[in-house]
């Protein structure tokens, strides 16, 4: 029997279903591939939470329209086998022109596995690979297809692990200043005793003029953290990272309500989603958020932070990956801190890419001659370090 109301509308699905096919004109993807790379560090490293003696690397390539997108994430291998074994098929012959779209696919897919952690690095370098191929097939340096609206990021050099000897500590940290970083980054444990001393002589190595970050990568309880701002404050500290676990976000707030006049907390570099970032948000628990683009859903993702950054007036710093980090960076539109120059990471990016991010007088812009990220795998050169 007819409706007395009209024709029935047709009911929109509950969900879009998990694959989809390639809108028209858009070349489909054809292949993936999954590579590891485990590189030795320099030297001992350590924060205060953990020591560590290599980085690995999972790189995906897309292939789509005789282009290669390359995308990347610090991981584990266990990250390229759920690449394989989960999400590959799923990208292939997928529309090359939206990304988005694929990112949600992916998301829906690890539903049962669980999404933070090693699923969210995996997704990452899946959706960092699609816009970089994008933005080939296009033509475009990515930071234009995103939409440009500034020329170049601020970065600050990171490193001075506890693990270093003194000198390597006023070697490394002097260096980025005389390079023209106007602040640097090192990390910090919970002793007062040892921190104080270690801090004093990051400061003596800058000078009074850069600014001073600490990173203490979750050390602390509450108020065991107050009392090294103490200390902090004494060297000019402007930037206190991760005091306690980002999992503590009262614990957070609770700091961050106590620190001394022109010391920040910057913490969000495990946000895995963008209702992560919220959280933050809603807690008041840091004065800048962090946001990593190999984490926390590639590209899109990081968009995602900046848009809420924007909402919720908080200025936003990329975590670690310069290389990955230029293009979007220069495409937000909410307030920007400094990019984090990441020791490991700046060191594997040039020994592995043509087109990694270069320093000048403390800042980076992307190579708009160069299409996408504007990376190019040395591949020969990778290959020794090769681990699947």
């Amino acid at each position: 029997m007819p409706s007395p109301h009209g024709p029935e509308r047709p009911r929109a699905p509950t969900s879009a279903p998990l694959f989809e096919h390639p809108a028209p004109g858009s070349p489909p993807i054809e292949h993936v591939e999954v590579s590891s790379y485990r590189v030795p560090t320099d030297g001992p490293e350590a924060d205060g939470t953990i020591e560590w003696d290599h980085t690995v690397m999972v790189l995906v390539d897309l292939d789509a329209g005789g282009e290669r997108g390359i995308g990347f994430t610090y991981s584990t291998e266990a990250t390229a086998e759920l690449i394989r074994g989960v999400l590959a098929h799923l990208v292939e012959g997928r529309s090359s022109l939206e990304p988005t779209r694929l990112r949600a696919t992916l998301d829906r897919a690890v539903r049962n596995t669980g999404l933070p952690g090693i699923a969210s690095h995996a997704i990452s370098a899946i959706d960092l690979a699609a816009w970089d191929l994008k933005a080939r097939l296009l033509g475009l340096p990515l930071c234009t297809l995103l939409g440009k609206v500034r020329d170049e990021v601020p970065l600050y050099g990171s490193g001075g692990f506890i693990s270093y000897s003194r000198d390597r500590l006023e070697d490394q940290l002097s260096g980025w200043a005389l390079r023209g970083f106007e602040a640097v980054k090192m990390k910090v444990g919970p002793d007062p005793a040892t921190e104080r001393e270690r801090v004093h002589v990051a400061r003596d190595a800058i000078g009074p003029d850069v600014e001073l970050f600490v990173d203490a990568n979750g050390a602390c309880h509450p108020r065991e953290a107050i009392a090294l701002t103490r200390i902090f404050a004494d060297e000019g500290v402007s930037w206190f990272e991760e005091p306690v676990s980002s999992d503590d976000l009262d614990g957070m707030r609770f700091v961050r309500e106590r620190l001394p006049d022109r010391m920040r907390l910057a913490a969000g570099e495990y946000a895995y989603r963008s209702y992560d970032f919220l959280a933050f948000a809603r807690a008041g628990a840091v004065d800048v958020m962090q946001a990593d683009a190999t984490r926390c859903g590639g590209i899109t993702g990081f968009l995602e932070a900046a848009a809420l950054c924007e909402a919720w007036h908080l200025p936003l710093s990329a975590h670690t990956a310069p290389s990955i980090h230029l293009h979007p960076c220069c495409a937000v539109t909410c307030a920007l801190e400094p990019a984090e120059y990441f020791h490991d990471h700046a060191r594997i990016e040039h020994m592995f890419f043509d087109g990694a991010a270069m320093v000048r007088g403390g800042f980076a812009r992307p190579d708009e001659d160069r299409p996408g990220l504007g990376l190019e795998p040395k591949r020969l050169e990778m290959e020794r370090f090769r681990t699947s």
